[in-house]
């Protein structure tokens, strides 16, 4: 917990002057005092983790400055105007995005909750970094669950679950949704979690042994083809092979796809390069192919994925990306947070964070607490489709969507007076499920205007929400 370690970390991939750095140290510290954890421990050690994992995630020094302080306006004497004293707008905006309301101002936990929410998603959508230091703020929390009660741990382990770790997915934080995933699932179901645990354990040697003899035939075949290239081995985290077995009710020997590589190489050309050369000399499971560098995910995730035999039968899963791309599937959207004199580098950032900016939207029209986490919870872990306009633009949607949810993915004016849709050429009827692929053209009329029976069959958030409004607005108080 040397401040000297904090610096080296952080020097690792920076070379900005630390003294606001060792300020923030100094000032958390002593705010801090001598503040204790459950676990005994300082609480200072808490908020030093906290930086170093948003250190490990290489974010700026104004993230780690609030990593450091995250919890001093909610948990110190500290005020905001003390802090903004003493370390400006920008870090005292992040605090504070993080810090919850006074328990005070609720009437139940569930108010509670959702209002901590809606301030913590508005804060996000302008300025992501105040959702990523919440996420590292979280990850400290569980890898210390331990000292609590067990009525503790399961329900800040089941909010992990269901809450922060589809966020750090969202976000395509991959090391950090997964951590957070097998920690909750350590917690809430303890002994199904050792069951697996021990299962994937006994098993790691002979997986080991069949992705190296795979690994050595696949570099005696690139090395031919002169490509750059190197290969790594991928391990499913013990939550998604947990999900897997229940989804598809079979034990863990049946689970096909716990064996898996990753190709890295330097060029989207090599990508495609590449996997001719796999499907040329494996055979290549149908239906296993996905192209995420053409439709790259909501979370900004790009790889290709196929799954073929190995020469053993064995089913192996092989990703394929560039250098780029597997920066991206490490640090997600932390890995676009870069700051040059005060202004972003990655221009489309904006871009990127729509999804934020459209859950403001629909929740403004959701009063009730318990049906806006509940919609939160459902709009973080819905799997995505990617349908295309006759332009070629793509749209990501919920999993089922319609052409009402396209429509209004599009704007809210075509979503209004849509009246039929042509898919892939073919005119099709409103409730019509869309697919990955599908070339969506809307077909309006001045005269339609939104229908209560669409909310049976649209899916997204967005289209829910404004048809909800639209009704209520044209007299449907039952809504």
């Amino acid at each position: 917990m040397d401040f000297k370690e904090l610096v080296n970390k952080f020097k690792e991939y920076s070379n900005t002057d630390t003294t606001l750095l060792e300020l923030a140290y100094d000032f958390a510290k002593k705010a801090h005092g001598e503040q204790k954890r459950a676990s005994g421990e300082m609480y200072f050690v808490h908020v030093y983790e906290v930086a170093v994992i948003l250190c490990n995630l290489r974010m700026d020094i104004n993230t780690v400055c609030a990593g450091l302080l995250h919890d001093v306006l909610e948990d110190t004497q500290v005020t905001p105007d003390i802090l903004k004293k003493e370390f400006g707008d920008e870090i005292c905006n992040l605090v504070d995005g993080v810090t919850k309301i006074d328990g005070l101002h609720f009437s139940s936990k569930d108010e509670e909750q959702a209002q901590n929410w809606r301030k913590m998603i508005i804060a996000t959508a302008k300025d992501v970094r105040v959702i990523i230091i919440k996420l590292a703020d979280r990850l400290h929390n569980m890898r210390t669950l331990e000292y609590l009660s067990n009525e503790k741990q399961k329900d800040i382990a089941y909010e992990t679950l269901t809450l922060y770790a589809p966020i750090a997915h969202r976000l395509g934080i991959f090391n950090i949704k997964n951590e957070l995933e097998d920690l909750s699932f350590k917690y809430l179901y303890p002994e199904d979690y050792k069951k697996l645990k021990l299962q994937v354990d006994n098993s790691y040697a002979k997986r080991e042994e069949i992705l190296k003899v795979f690994s050595d035939k696949i570099h005696d075949i690139l090395k031919k083809s002169g490509v750059e290239y190197r290969i790594l081995y991928r391990a499913k985290n013990l939550y998604s092979i947990y999900r897997k077995m229940q989804n598809q009710n079979k034990p863990f020997e049946e689970i096909q796809d716990t064996l898996g590589i990753r190709i890295i190489t330097d060029t989207v050309l090599n990508c495609y390069a590449i996997l001719g050369v796999i499907h040329s000399n494996f055979k290549p499971l149908s239906g296993s192919f996905t192209d995420y560098i053409a439709m790259p995910k909501s979370n900004l995730y790009q790889s290709l994925h196929t799954t073929v035999l190995s020469p053993g039968g064995e089913p192996i899963e092989i990703q394929i990306r560039t250098e780029d791309m597997h920066r991206i599937s490490e640090y997600g959207i932390a890995a676009h947070w870069r700051y040059k004199h005060g202004n972003v580098v990655d221009g489309q950032l904006n871009d990127k964070l729509n999804w934020a900016r459209q859950w403001i939207e629909w929740m403004n029209d959701i009063e009730s607490p318990h049906e806006f986490m509940e919609m939160f919870k459902t709009e973080l872990d819905v799997e995505e489709i990617f349908v295309f306009t006759p332009k070629g633009d793509v749209k990501a949607l919920p999993k089922g969507s319609t052409p009402v949810d396209f429509a209004y993915s599009i704007h809210t004016d075509i979503g209004e007076h849509c009246f039929a849709a042509r898919v892939n050429s073919k005119i099709e009827k409103l409730d019509y499920e869309l697919k990955s692929g599908d070339v969506c053209e809307i077909i309006t009329r001045k005269n339609m205007t939104p229908n209560k029976d669409w909310l049976n069959f649209v899916k997204s958030q967005r289209a829910r929400s404004k048809i909800k409004k639209y009704l209520r607005e044209h007299g449907n108080t039952d809504i």
